[in-house]
């Protein structure tokens, strides 16, 4: 049970082409801003595939599949809150990152607040986005790693490597144009493993509904209110919408996408899109998981299970014939190869090294600065994929536990500089404090599951930042004796 060399030869002309096309781009990178937002020069329909491409990693493409194998189709709650949050965060964010010049979204709360809250916010989001996206690159050298006998580690490095080739030479614009072809590679590679799952169950998709209906497989909505269960309703539509408004309003990662855009309203467009479009591909990548469960019903687990997170790479290496088995494998790698690097270089150059460590730089000091953090970040989330082969946890929730963690006090920020009139710097970073030691304390020491996270770090920012409002008013407010 191995690829053959066909299947090796796909594998390989695919991260040697998706490389060589990402470094093309490298001769449009003049300026930072060409490095860091395309001279915003992305079309709308760009946009919407860069995002679904972003948010789709190999997360999706096998844990997705897992739960619905293992579990049931609850995780379409969520996915119903991410397309509610893309429309709030195209009514009240978009429009204030057009207002002006802005590199990364941190730059905004400098305006409204100061330095401090940008910085801690910064900080967060290379914290929290070099575990998350870390944890992402292990889940694509985990399946190659199944499917091939190549140690994990070993695959972890080659990919690794490939993604910071081409985000350093290319900068943003061959981190978006890569997602835009990756997007219809993977959307390709789910197709290809329903129609050939399809065809290998006995009885078709009769067979596939009779089995997940007998099974609760097709089960979407869960009422329950118990707090550490992950998928229920009210985790999913209210956790799933403070989740894309930090992730897809406040995140650098898919704000610079937002920023690359000819303006605010092909943004917009581009974002709410780019919600239905995720939407359904849950439902395919579902579908999957409940075919994957009624085919292993009939047909016995090629070698037992270390976790439910392998049986769709056991099903491409045992099921599928040779050169559609790398196919696959490279769609598994089309999904994993949207890196964070460029934004995560962006927010260095522009959050700390300028304005902290050489404010007159010009723009060749600052280019060479953006690609040395390019490659920098590069490494340190290549060493968490290297720690991460030690997780016992599903890796779909562990990535999205990890992202998060400290999303909500930034969200919280964002919320009271774009709504709040009244909110002081001093507040705010109160709040945010307040905020992350409260999610240390959730994490820690209760079973709330993840999905409530952004939530409750939001509030309690926002909650603390208004009561430090009302009870340390200023010098001037302060009432005459």
């Amino acid at each position: 049970m191995s690829l053959s060399a066909l299947d090796y030869a796909v594998i390989a002309a695919y991260l040697a082409g998706i490389t060589a096309f990402g470094s093309w781009f490298a001769r449009f990178q003049h300026t930072t801003r060409d490095y860091f937002l395309t001279d915003r020069s992305v079309p709308w329909w760009a946009i919407c595939f860069t995002i679904v491409a972003t948010e789709t990693s190999t997360l999706t493409f096998i844990g997705i599949p897992a739960t619905a194998y293992a579990g049931n189709m609850a995780f379409l709650q969520l996915a119903a809150g991410y397309v509610i949050g893309r429309i709030i965060v195209s009514v009240i964010f978009i429009p204030a990152y057009f207002r002006g010049e802005l590199f990364t979204s941190y730059e905004l709360l400098q305006r409204r607040f100061g330095p401090r809250v940008k910085t801690l916010s910064a900080l967060i989001f290379l914290i929290t986005r070099s575990l998350a996206d870390g944890i992402r690159l292990f889940t694509t050298a985990l399946v190659i790693a199944v499917v091939t006998g190549v140690p994990v580690s070993a695959v972890a490095v080659v990919l690794g490597a490939a993604m910071i080739v081409y985000t350093m030479r290319g900068g943003v614009s061959a981190v978006i144009w890569t997602d835009v072809v990756q997007m219809f590679v993977y959307a390709a590679g789910a197709g290809v493993i329903a129609w050939a799952l399809l065809g290998q169950v006995q009885g078709g998709w009769d067979e596939v509904t009779r089995l997940g209906h007998e099974a609760a497989r097709f089960t979407v909505f869960d009422l329950s209110l118990d707090p550490s269960r992950i998928y229920t309703l009210w985790a999913g539509l209210l956790g799933g919408v403070a989740l894309t408004l930090s992730t897809h309003g406040t995140d650098q990662f898919l704000v610079q996408r937002l920023l690359s855009a000819r303006s605010a309203r092909e943004a917009s467009a581009g974002l709410v899109l780019s919600g239905v479009i995720v939407f359904v591909q849950f439902i395919l990548f579902l579908l999957i998981g409940v075919m994957l469960y009624a085919y292993y019903q009939q047909t016995p687990l090629p070698q037992p299970l270390g976790r439910t997170d392998e049986v769709l790479p056991l099903f491409v290496i045992s099921a599928l014939p040779s050169g559609v088995a790398g196919f696959i494998v490279a769609a598994i790698v089309a999904a994993a190869l949207s890196p964070s690097l460029n934004a995560m270089a962006s927010t260095t150059l522009t959050d700390f090294y300028t304005p902290y460590v050489n404010p007159g730089a010009d723009e060749a000091t600052r280019m060479r600065v953006s690609k040395r953090a390019t490659v920098a970040w590069g490494l340190v989330q290549l060493g968490v994929a290297l720690g991460a082969q030690f997780m016992t946890r599903s890796v779909l929730d562990a990535g999205l536990s990890v992202l998060s963690l400290g999303s909500g006090p930034v969200l919280g920020a964002f919320l009271l500089g774009t709504l709040s009139t009244t909110a002081r710097e001093r507040d705010v970073l109160a709040g945010m404090v307040a905020g992350l030691l409260t999610m240390t304390v959730v994490w820690w020491a209760t079973p709330i599951a993840w999905t409530w996270y952004v939530l409750i770090g939001a509030t309690a920012t926002v909650a603390v930042s208004r009561v430090a409002r009302a009870v340390m008013p200023s010098a001037r407010e302060a009432p005459a004796p």
